[in-house]
């Protein structure tokens, strides 16, 4: 079972990867965390991806890709994986797919995790996190014991750049010019599945879990 994750920035896609690897047994993909591997174990194709990056640049999507078809060839991605943050635009999903053509393999589902605008500003605006330790919290969902103080090291809590209003709508811009245009491009080959993001966690995994039968 081979899955793509779609969604916009805290639409809550990347807690919903690791429950279905959890649930069934396959790794959860993230680029960011292979990306990282990679460079951190100096492998050539993480070295050529860290000469991009030393200069700010973009790293070309063929070379994504390449560093994508590595890891999941390995022996604990032989039942599927769940892929988090890849393709984000068209060019990425048409490299993947063509790829993926060359050795006989396909995309089964691609799962897009539905929240609007509003719900996705005003659940990022009330995360809270602690710069000391790294713990997060949210003023609605995760409240922690004392207000705006880390439950963990007792610092003060404070509310990221990335998580301000005006930060979120511009990220979510973003996504609907680059990515959202990946949704009509899976639905056209039937292979899209949308659920509704605003509902509870375990909803929302109850409604995933349903699609994936």
């Amino acid at each position: 079972m081979k899955i793509i994750m779609l969604g916009a920035p805290g639409a809550g896609k990347g807690t919903q990867a690791k429950m279905i690897a959890d649930k069934y047994g396959i790794p959860h993909v993230s680029t960011g965390d292979i990306f990282r591997a990679n460079i951190k174990n100096g492998t050539p194709l993480g070295m050529e991806a860290k000469k991009y990056m030393d200069q700010g640049l973009l790293v070309p999507d063929e070379l994504t890709v390449k560093i994508l078809l590595d890891r999941v060839a390995k022996e604990d991605c032989s039942c599927g994986y769940v892929l988090d943050g890849f393709p984000r635009t068209i060019p990425q999903a048409e490299v993947l797919d063509n790829a993926l053509k060359e050795i006989n393999d396909k995309i089964d589902f691609a799962i897009n995790v539905d929240v609007p605008d509003e719900n996705i500003i005003k659940r990022m605006g009330g995360r809270r996190a602690c710069l000391n330790c790294g713990a997060t919290y949210h003023v609605e969902y995760i409240p922690p014991k004392t207000e705006g103080i880390c439950d963990a090291c007792g610092r003060e809590l404070v509310l990221r750049d990335d998580d301000k209003p005006e930060t979120v709508g511009s990220r979510l811009d973003v996504y609907h010019k680059q990515t959202q245009p990946l949704i009509d491009f899976y639905n056209a080959k039937g292979i899209l599945k949308t659920v509704d993001g605003t509902a509870g966690m375990k909803e929302v995994f109850a409604a995933i879990n349903a699609v994936l039968g």
